[in-house]
């Protein structure tokens, strides 16, 4: 039985290949929680920086930080944050869509554009359509750390402080749920005092302070600020491994039950053809046995 012998091949393949795929799911399963509490923990620092940031605007009108003034300049920043690695669905691909939809829109407005990629699959995007990488960071394992991410994301502050750019976008998958998880493309400067008001208001934030600065008003709101725009980048890394994990392992547990329908169908055709083997070779036991 040359071709039972082929099916139970690849039924054995595609058993292999479902544990390994069930493995990659209970894996996802657990790095996927450690991510989501990561993510959470850091959404308080952020919340309370801008609170900050926000009481110190108002408290000093006279004073605008260079990263809330605007730049007329044809040239804008982009941080784009992708997975290092694949097998997570439509994750990069949707991000990377949106993306090239407003690389498209940007260029037919005349702007250029200086990208920082984190994560390798967002840079590998960017050198194939020619984009032009002015910073990179991958290989950030399943824990983001800030000192990893502050020397990339500095070229685009630097740039943007020096009237360089216009503005600075930052591109990430946003985290809803375990099953959900949506692109976002959110303008990261110029930081507006309106935009943090509001958003201090929408987190529950009602009541401003009187703070007691030490040296001065100006520089605590230099630090602040700069600190406050790390704290939304590594909050969009974290919320990007958040949806990676959740991605993959959502995409793993269809592939397993992809590979158990298949392996099922191998089964019923292996039965099959063995049994019209057994039948053919007891039609031709009988003929022999009725011409004797």
């Amino acid at each position: 039985m040359a071709v039972g012998k082929e099916i139970r091949g690849k039924i054995k393949s595609v058993e292999n290949t479902k544990k390994i795929t069930k493995a990659m799911e209970m894996v996802a399963a657990s790095k996927m929680r450690k991510a989501q509490d990561r993510m959470l923990a850091a959404r308080p620092y952020a919340e309370k920086v801008r609170n900050i940031a926000s009481d110190l605007g108002q408290a000093n009108p006279e004073y605008v930080h260079p990263f809330m003034k605007r730049h007329d300049v044809k040239r804008v920043g982009l941080i784009l944050v992708t997975t290092d690695k694949g097998l997570c669905g439509g994750l990069n691909t949707n991000i990377l869509r949106a993306v090239t939809s407003r690389l498209q829109g940007w260029q037919r407005e005349g702007m250029e554009v200086d990208v920082v990629a984190i994560g390798n699959k967002g840079l590998g995007f960017m050198n194939r359509i020619g984009a032009r990488v002015v910073a990179e960071t991958v290989q950030l394992g399943d824990t983001p750390h800030l000192e990893r991410l502050i020397g990339p994301v500095k070229v685009l502050l630097d740039q943007y402080e020096q009237g360089q750019l216009s503005a600075v976008h930052l591109a990430y998958t946003q985290f809803i749920n375990t099953m959900r998880q949506e692109s976002r493309i959110a303008p990261l400067l110029p930081l507006s005092a309106q935009h943090m008001q509001e958003e201090t208001a929408a987190s529950g934030g009602r009541h401003s302070w009187d703070y007691l600065y030490e040296p001065d008003a100006r520089v605590v709101i230099d630090d602040l600020l700069v600190r406050y725009v790390e704290a939304l980048v590594y909050q969009a890394v974290a919320e990007n491994m958040a949806s990676e994990q959740s991605a993959r392992m959502v995409a793993m547990k269809s592939a397993s039950d992809n590979a158990g329908n298949v392996i099922n169908e191998l089964k019923l055709v292996y039965n099959k053809t063995r049994q019209a083997a057994i039948t053919t070779e007891l039609s031709e036991i009988v003929a022999g046995a009725a011409a004797d």
